[in-house]
Formats: C-alpha cells, sequence, structure tokens
C-alpha cells in the first residue's frame, strides 16, 4: 500500500510537528504527545481533556480549541495514550477550577485514564470523568467492554466544551456530557478496510461486493456482512438501528461521519437518505454536520450519530468554536 509517510515509527510524531506548523494557536508537545490550547489554562474555566490512539483524526486534537478541548492526548495508531499524558495535560490546563475527562469506552483508554484520574487528584487537581458509549452495533467487541464510543464523542466534547466555555462549574459541565451521551446513539458501516502504518495492508479482509454494517473505528467486526447495499438502503439499516434503541421524542442533531476514505460527494448524498429516512419516521432534524470527524485511517465508509437535544443543548451547540477541526461563530 502506498502511504504519504517516512517510516511507521515516526507517524504520529511526523503528523504533531505538522499540525504545530499549521496552527500556532496551538501548543504541541511533539515528543511527551500532548496537544493544548495555547491561552490555556483559562482562568475561572472547567478544563477539558480527551485523547485516544491516533488515526482518528481530527479526533481529538483536531477540536482543541476555544469553546471545545482544551487539551488531547494521542496515543500512538489505534492505541490509547498513558496516563503520564493524561497528568501532563491535566495539570498545564487546570485553573483550579477542575478537570473533565472524556473518555471513549474502548478498555485501554479507560484503564488509563482512570490511573491519571487517581495520578492528578493526588497532585492537587479536581478530575471528574465522563464515558462515552453510544455505538448501538454491537456490545462487548475486541476492545470494548460494553458499547464503543464513537461519533457522540463530538457531541459530548462541542456541547460540554461550551458550557464550560461560559464559566458553569465542573458538576454542571459534567452533567451535561453525561446528558450528551445518554441522548446520542451511533452506528457505522465500511465498503472497505483501513490501513496501518505498521501494517502496511488491510487490517481485515472484506470481500469486494461486500460490506461490513456496524463497524467499529478500529475495524472491529460488526453486527454482519452483506452484499454491497445501495445509499438508500444503508441509510435503512443504519438509521433503524439507532432509532430503535434511541427512541427520540424531540429533534435530533445529526452527524453522518465519514470513515476517512469517502468523499463528500457521497458523504452527502448519503446524508439526503439520511434525512430522508428521520423524514419517514417523524424525526424532527434540528442541526447536521456532515464530513471527516471520527475517522479510521482510510476506511471506506460513514457512520450516523443522532443526539436528542433540548433547548440549552442546542444553545451550546451552536454557541462559538474554534478549532483546527470545527469552527463556526467566531
Amino acid at each position: 500500500m502506498k502511504m504519504l509517510i517516512n517510516v511507521a515509527e515516526t507517524v504520529v510524531a511526523d503528523a504533531l510537528r505538522g499540525m504545530a506548523a499549521a496552527h500556532p494557536e496551538l501548543a504541541v508537545d511533539v515528543e511527551r504527545r500532548v496537544v493544548v490550547r495555547r491561552d490555556a489554562p483559562v482562568a475561572g474555566k472547567v478544563a477539558l481533556v480527551s485523547g485516544g490512539g491516533s488515526g482518528h483524526e481530527p479526533l481529538h486534537g483536531g477540536f482543541v480549541g476555544y469553546g471545545m478541548l482544551d487539551a488531547a492526548c494521542p496515543g500512538e495508531v489505534f492505541t490509547s495514550p498513558v496516563p503520564d499524558q493524561m497528568v501532563r495535560a491535566a495539570a498545564a490546563v487546570d485553573s483550579g477550577k477542575g478537570v473533565l475527562f472524556i473518555v471513549k469506552n474502548y478498555t485501554g483508554d479507560v484503564l488509563n485514564f482512570n490511573m491519571a484520574a487517581e495520578l492528578a487528584e493526588d497532585e492537587g487537581i479536581q478530575v471528574a470523568s465522563v464515558l462515552v458509549n453510544d455505538d448501538v452495533a454491537v456490545t462487548d467487541s475486541l476492545y470494548t467492554a460494553g458499547r464503543r464510543g464513537t461519533g457522540a464523542t463530538v457531541f459530548v466534547e462541542k456541547i460540554a466544551g461550551a458550557a464550560a466555555e461560559e464559566g458553569a462549574p465542573l458538576e454542571r459541565v459534567e452533567a451535561i456530557a453525561r446528558r450528551v451521551n445518554e441522548s446520542s446513539r451511533s452506528f457505522g458501516v465500511a465498503l472497505a478496510s483501513c490501513t496501518t502504518p505498521a501494517k502496511g495492508g488491510p487490517t481485515f479482509d472484506l470481500p469486494a461486493g461486500e460490506l461490513e454494517l456496524g463497524v467499529g473505528i478500529h475495524g472491529e467486526p460488526g453486527r454482519e456482512r452483506r452484499a454491497m447495499m445501495t445509499s438508500g438502503e444503508i441509510a435503512d439499516f443504519a438509521v433503524d438501528a439507532v432509532l430503535s434503541d434511541l427512541r427520540p421524542s424531540g429533534p435530533v442533531l445529526v452527524l453522518v461521519n465519514g470513515m476517512g476514505a469517502t468523499p463528500l460527494l457521497e458523504l452527502y448524498g448519503f446524508n439526503a437518505e439520511v434525512h430522508r429516512v428521520l423524514r419517514e419516521r417523524g424525526v424532527p432534524v434540528a442541526r447536521t454536520l456532515v464530513g471527516n470527524y471520527v475517522t479510521s485511517l482510510d476506511m471506506a465508509g460513514a457512520s450516523v450519530t443522532l443526539c436528542q437535544v433540548d433547548d440549552e443543548m442546542l444553545r451550546l451547540w451552536d454557541a462559538p468554536v474554534q478549532t483546527a477541526g470545527l469552527r463556526w461563530g467566531r
């Protein structure tokens, strides 16, 4: 496989060096693997810290900035960051108002963030944690005890980040983040495998003419494999899988997320089908986001995330944000 890299061993460090060059508003520690908004710590503000394996960009480093995260900890490709990174990030952004860890539900991430929270507390930093577990496809899959954390992470980081930017206390920011996660569900579909730099070839076997329904963002197996379907058929399957679990009684945020190799031409067409299904099911749409936000390297495919919103959540979603991967209103 052809890849735009030097060597597999330096791919994360090289990407961080490039991020630093492109975004002077961020303080990027390449050696110790921490990305921090340059104005941190922000006086009087609860800080948000997240992280995970690299390969899902712009998650999480691309969401560091005004209105979202204060810091992110990138691990190696598809590998959890280590507790030292998380403690270092928490110390860099803590203003004395506490730090919220946003953790996707993968075993390594959960263990390491839990350890980091204990270490940070020993250093006098107040820490709360929220677990994101929105994927309805499967339970207890390879990397995970329980449901996987996927697209809802964007909603949690944006809405909780806006609350923190307004000066909400830690308990309130944590409660809002939990509410967003509990109101969100996701389902992903792969049309082709991803390729890790270390392996240099497909990470799983997906024969030509087949797709994986319910795939994980590391290529974990989903519910089933089928012969290739049309965009409309995939939307019917994915949205119904989400709605059968979420059962929204009000308007929803919609994220149609690309897995890394699917062009916007296809994603917008798929979004049209997602909206058709929601319209047919009587679910009103409040806002829609289409693009690559939680990727899986070069996987072809897409995921759908729905979040039932109330007035406060929608107001916080609309609040200004300025990050490398998401920006509006400022």
